[in-house]
């Protein structure tokens, strides 16, 4: 219903077309009003809001609702919904969660499973990986570091351009590099990132398409979003991040094997352990 109502915009009345904007402003809204507020809300008469309904092929406004709920529940919004300042609550928590599901989608379909298995690969076979982010970026890092080295896995996880630049010097053909960046034109971490390739290391980007940081790395994993990460603080790259992160997580777990299973065990009794041992030295 949100593609056809898109599509016949231009053919519609002025006064309907504002019912047609209101409705791909805020469908969640408008399947919950009543003729009334949805007419009041769009400027125009209560029989606009009829005739709009029947152009759209129903036979009224219950029929119209009940084909836009179908729309919608199918969790994949069919236009790009931008939250506006005049939005209510429902609205903004609808957009947010489906422009998240929608680009979610977007990623998994575009994911290149070759570059995954590549990551994989190099990951498993690592003597020491290092995780490099700025700012939101390097919150992921931190995040990924925190699930690698459950696995037994040398890691560690660095925030600050100066260290970056000095770890990545030392790195060598066994190491591997994985470099977080939403936009990936960042310069200190493209220097890092020319460090550690010159050393030799195996670097793998996530990042955006097409960035100087997938160019420059040995294997590079595409998390592309429609956000400004320039102006704002990005948002849906950072979740579409950490499920990549998830994902070679997964896959390096069950490429170790059983092994895994031991050393997440190991390290789930030390920690038992540390608290059984503080609880007596309390008592």
């Amino acid at each position: 219903m949100l593609e056809r109502i898109k599509s016949q915009l231009e053919a519609l009345s002025s006064a309907e077309r504002k019912v047609a904007e209101l409705v791909l402003e805020q469908p969640y809204t408008m399947m919950q009003a009543a003729v009334a507020d949805i007419a009041r809300n769009a400027g125009v008469s209560q029989p606009t809001v009829i005739r709009f309904c029947r152009s759209m092929g129903c036979s009224g406004l219950p029929d119209f609702k009940l084909k836009l709920a179908g729309s919608l529940v199918t969790g994949v919004p069919y236009v790009h919904s931008s939250v506006r300042p005049e939005d209510p609550t429902s609205e903004i928590v609808a957009k947010v969660f489906d422009n998240t599901v929608t680009a979610l989608l977007k990623s998994r379909n575009d994911v290149n499973p070759q570059a995954i298995e590549a990551a994989i690969e190099a990951i498993s076979r690592a003597r020491r990986v290092e995780f490099y982010g700025l700012g939101n970026s390097g919150i992921t890092a931190a995040d990924a570091q925190h699930k690698f080295f459950r696995f037994g896995i040398s890691t560690v996880a660095y925030a600050d351009t100066h260290i970056q630049m000095m770890a990545a010097s030392v790195l060598n053909a066994d190491d591997v590099l994985v470099a977080i960046s939403s936009s990936g034109r960042s310069r200190e971490l493209l220097d890092a990132v020319e460090e550690a390739t010159a050393s030799g290391a195996t670097v793998v980007a996530i990042t955006a398409s097409g960035s100087p940081l997938a160019r420059a790395a040995t294997i590079a994993l595409m998390a592309d979003t429609q956000e400004d990460n320039e102006t704002y603080s990005p948002m849906i790259s950072r979740i579409i991040h950490l499920v990549l992160i998830d994902v070679l997580a997964v896959g390096v777990a069950l490429r170790r094997g059983p092994g895994v299973i031991g050393q997440l065990e190991k390290t789930k009794h030390s920690l038992k352990a540390k608290r059984l041992a503080e609880r007596t030295e309390e008592d």
